[in-house]
């Protein structure tokens, strides 16, 4: 059955703020403790999702989860009402308590790994919850994203939640932002490429930076939603790019539908992929586009954010680059990308810039802010309408944003409870707007 891959970003959220909580994301080092502006991020994202609505791309929208998290704050021995917890957390850590208001889940990529019915031995659409216990910040996420995924695709007839993984080390995962789907056209089976940076039976492994995503937790999810192992790839990071600040693959590699587009330093094994596409190359063949070091340095590719663009397909059929707007300003990027659309050989012909500073500035770029999931016409409509993008929701939203959503967030902010009227009053529209009151319940 024909299938469309719809885009679904996070919203993000009201609590948005720069406290530099990621080990290893250069770009969340760099800007914390600065002040934020979660309205104008916000704004910025909801443009973007625009933007793909208007190329023709089905678009959705994914609601961002409640913070700061009380439930965690409760758990680790702070008491009495909300107001009382936010005073005791911020006199005795306030790493703590920016952790617990992180709105780090609008970076979608990071939710979940999702399987296609088309892909899976029951005909569901496939999604299991990330646990990133990579991360404190992350790692409370995953109960309430796996609740969020179930208010957007609840229909058990169709979809199929499974648990996160075990919290533990050996099971280090980090969702879609380390699995890229290829497919030759809308109706087949398509191939799953899972990349890993560390795994207990080698020794290869990053100097600087953590190794986030295990082996294990590739194969366990690959296992759980029903995946042909001949359609399945493993392939590890090279650990020079994840200490030079590629955490996630989709630092360094980005695919859609045939088309790969890759960093020559992004594999460790790099032959291992192209043996692998060569065993699935019909009819029509996948386009593997490598840029090599002399066309953009590794550094280059990191601080711009060039494989963090994503790649969809217009209306006409033709394959568009979404690109943050560094990939403009960094000279060596703008070129290159310059000569990939002009270049006939790959389907790669168009690129739009788009401004997502804020996301940006704490490490999140255009593919970051999305989870893609294929559905069938039946799907889309077991899933709930409220979250599908369109030109009222997206006026109801910016609406909702530009009334409620701070202006600038600072710790001093932060460590006000009069902070919490505010934010309360943004969830509730939210939950209002996209059909998920049920999120944002005391």
């Amino acid at each position: 059955m024909e299938s469309v891959e719809v885009n679904f970003d996070g919203l993000i959220g009201p609590s948005h703020n720069f406290a530099g909580l990621a080990f290893g994301n250069l770009a969340s080092t760099r800007f914390a403790h600065r002040p934020s502006s979660p309205k104008q991020g916000a704004l910025q994202g909801l443009e973007k999702m625009k933007l793909l609505h208007q190329l023709g791309v089905p678009q959705g929208i994914l609601p961002p989860l409640r913070r700061p998290d009380f439930n965690t704050l409760k758990q680790l021995g702070f008491s009495g009402t909300h107001k009382d917890i936010i005073e005791q957390a911020a006199a005795t850590d306030m790493a703590l308590l920016a952790s617990c208001y992180s709105a780090s889940s609008m970076w979608t990529a990071n939710a979940a790994t999702v399987t296609p019915s088309v892909d899976s031995q029951d005909n569901r659409v496939h999604f299991t919850a990330a646990n990133l216990i990579s991360q404190f910040h992350r790692s409370i996420e995953p109960p309430a994203t796996t609740k969020m995924l179930k208010a957007v695709f609840g229909d058990p007839r169709y979809f199929c939640h499974h648990p996160s993984l075990p919290a533990h080390p050996d099971w280090a995962d980090e969702g879609a932002a380390n699995h890229t789907r290829l497919c030759h056209n809308n109706r087949d089976k398509g191939i799953s490429i899972f990349v890993y940076g560390k795994a207990k039976q080698s020794k290869v492994m990053p100097t600087t930076f953590p190794a986030r995503q295990s082996l294990e937790a590739c194969q366990a999810i690959a296992r759980s939603h029903g995946l042909a192992p001949n359609h399945t790839l493993f392939l590890q990071q090279a650990p020079e790019a994840i200490d030079q600040g590629v955490f996630h693959n989709d630092v360094i590699c980005v695919g859609h539908q045939q088309v790969l587009f890759y960093h020559q330093d992004a594999f460790y094994d790099e032959a291992e992929l192209v043996e692998f596409i060569a065993q699935h190359t019909q009819t029509q063949p996948y386009h593997l586009i490598r840029v090599e070091t002399g066309q953009v340095s590794l550094k280059n590719a990191v601080s711009s954010y060039l494989f963090n663009s994503q790649i969809v397909i217009n209306q006409a059929g033709e394959y568009v680059l979404i690109a943050p707007h560094n990939c403009a300003i960094n000279e060596q990027v703008n070129h290159y990308i310059n000569q990939l659309i002009k270049d006939a050989s790959n389907p790669i012909n168009q690129v739009h810039f788009v401004n997502l500073d804020q996301s940006m500035n704490n490490g999140g770029g255009p593919a970051c802010l999305r989870l893609r999931v294929r559905l069938t016409p039946e799907e889309i409509q077991a899933t709930n309408p409220n979250c599908m993008f369109n030109e009222d929701k997206y006026l109801e939203l910016k609406a909702c944003i530009e009334q409620y959503y701070p202006d600038e967030l600072t710790e001093a902010k932060l460590k006000d409870p009069r902070l919490l009227s505010q934010l309360d009053l943004a969830y509730t529209q939210i939950g209002k707007i996209l059909g998920v009151a049920e999120l944002y319940d005391h």
